[in-house]
């Protein structure tokens, strides 16, 4: 069952929301070589405390980060460590939520570790153009394999605005992860696949969901660590992207709840 939020659910979530914004925006000026990936988990709490919210992922089924830091091959649900060091020319995606008075907040974004790859570039570039052309589907009266649909076409090269250098490009879809409602849990129904799968539900105002592409520059398959049982990876260990915001639908259109007012 797909919960509508009320206005003051929402006007709650924006705040939550901005709140994970202000983290995204200090991890791109903290991400440069040389730093830890616990180092940019401590930034991420204090900015989510110092603004009167709490971090959703700690401690979330065990989990025992702040946010997920996932290098290069790793897709989702990277542990920070003392021992995980950036250097250049990694790609580094970072998931983060804030809880504030019960609504959570829920974005990723991949950032570029100093000078990166061609590959890689294209591969940011196109994951997150992946999330703004599903974003773009999200308003009432379409379905939500309406959201899936452009996500699958950015990133099989196939949508209308794909920049001419890309087009026909096809990239890997992970298909045993997606996006999700959210509200008073982190995870909600509906599960969004990144990918068609025939499901005509119906978009209606109130519905939030956080959108979230997950391409890689190889196969769609991933595979969870044995180490951890947390952090998922590729299984041909090429680099993974990642972006994601909390959005809900209005009657004038989407609305994302993840960024900047």
């Amino acid at each position: 069952m797909i919960n509508r939020k009320s206005r003051e659910e929402i006007k709650l979530m924006r705040h939550a929301g901005g709140v994970v914004a202000l983290v995204h925006q200090a991890m791109k000026k903290a991400v440069v070589p040389g730093i830890s990936t616990l180092e940019l988990d401590e930034i991420a709490a204090k900015v989510i405390k110092e603004n009167k919210c709490t971090p959703t992922f700690l401690g979330y089924n065990g989990f025992p980060g702040c946010i997920c830091t996932s290098i290069n091959d790793e897709v989702v649900h990277g542990i920070p460590s003392k021992d995980r060091i950036l250097k250049e020319g990694d790609i580094i995606s970072i998931d983060a939520g804030a809880t504030y008075r019960g609504l959570v907040g829920d974005s990723a974004w991949t950032y570029a570790v100093g000078s990166i790859s061609k590959e890689c570039e294209d591969l940011l570039k196109i994951t997150e153009l992946a999330l703004f052309n599903g974003i773009a589907q999200m308003k009432p009266g379409n379905v939500l394999d309406d959201i899936s649909g452009a996500v699958e076409d950015t990133a099989l090269g196939i949508a209308s605005n794909i920049p001419d250098e890309l087009k026909g490009k096809k990239y890997g879809i992970v298909r045993q992860y997606g996006g999700h409602g959210v509200g008073r849990n982190m995870h909600e129904d509906p599960f969004l696949f990144n990918y068609r799968v025939k499901n005509n539900t119906k978009i209606k105002p109130g519905y939030v969901i956080a959108i979230e592409p997950m391409i890689n520059l190889g196969v769609d398959d991933v595979v969870v660590s044995n180490a951890d049982n947390w952090c998922v990876s590729t299984v041909d260990n090429k680099p993974s992207a990642h972006f994601e915001h909390t959005v809900t639908a209005t009657d004038d259109g989407p609305l994302i709840l993840t960024a900047l007012e």
